[in-house]
This record gives structure tokens, C-alpha cells and sequence, in this order.
């Protein structure tokens, strides 16, 4: 099991990500809002502070993802999905909330607003190359394998 140092921002009372289920892979992070709800207007996103700073190991990173019940019944997205958190990161951890639904979304405190997945991370070498090999796919890119 990897380990993941928590700390609050500013000595904020956070509650810690958490898995909901024994099989879950992503672990809830939850909105840290003291001072009163965010409404994030449709069409609109927003930066939602989580209160939270994190100690991720070299050789992993923590993946932010959306929750499928928000986007399914409120149209809620992950602007950059799924946004990465670099293990020599160690500043404030915030959630880019779009809503794509059809009504304003109002964001409270405590609310769980995303989740985290842990995930190793392999480092390529990029080297120059004159030519790639070829494959039976080729050049062919959206959709060039049919659809369905």
C-alpha cells in the first residue's frame, strides 16, 4: 500500500479522502468551503479548494477524477479529467469544476466533489527519430477503425 501524506491548508479542519467502498479505486475528496456554498452557473467552472496539501511519492502521482453520480444527475465535469497531482507538488489541492448540466449547481462544504485514484508513473526517454516503424493502422487516427 502506498502512502500519502495529508496535510490541511492554513490549519483548515479537513476531512481526509476516503474509499466508500472496500473495492473502490478512487478515494473521495471532499469540498472545503467554511464560509459558505460556491454556485457554479451552467455553462461556468470553478476552482473548488479541498483544504487540502498532499506528500505524494517519487514514482506515483494522484489522479483527480469526476464522481459518476454528479455527472450523470447534475451534468458536473472535470475540466481537465483527469487533472494530475505531481509528487514534488505541495501546494493547495483544487478541483476545475465545468457545469455542463442545464441548471446552476450550488457546491457546500463537505460535499464530495471528485475523487483521487493513486497511480505509478513511468518516465519516458524522448528521442529523435528519422522514421517510425510500420504498423497496420498507419497514419489513421479518429475513427479510422470504424465506428461501434
Amino acid at each position: 500500500m502506498v502512502q500519502i501524506r495529508i496535510m490541511p491548508v492554513d490549519g483548515a479542519d479537513v476531512v481526509l479522502p476516503a474509499y466508500e467502498t472496500s473495492g473502490a479505486a478512487g478515494a473521495d475528496v471532499r469540498a472545503y468551503l467554511p464560509d459558505g456554498p460556491m454556485i457554479i452557473e451552467t455553462g461556468a467552472r470553478a476552482l473548488v479548494p479541498t483544504g487540502l496539501q498532499m506528500e505524494i511519492p517519487p514514482g506515483f502521482e494522484v489522479q483527480v477524477r469526476p464522481r459518476s453520480g454528479l455527472a450523470l444527475k447534475h451534468g458536473l465535469m472535470l475540466a481537465n479529467s483527469p487533472g494530475t497531482i505531481d509528487s514534488d507538488y505541495r501546494g493547495p489541492v483544487g478541483v476545475i469544476v465545468l457545469n455542463a448540466g442545464d441548471a446552476p449547481f450550488e457546491v457546500t462544504h463537505g460535499l464530495r466533489i471528485a475523487q483521487l485514484v493513486v497511480a505509478p508513473v513511468v518516465q519516458a526517454e524522448f528521442v529523435p527519430a528519422g522514421t517510425l516503424d510500420d504498423t497496420t493502422r498507419g497514419a489513421g487516427g479518429f475513427g479510422s477503425t470504424g465506428v461501434g
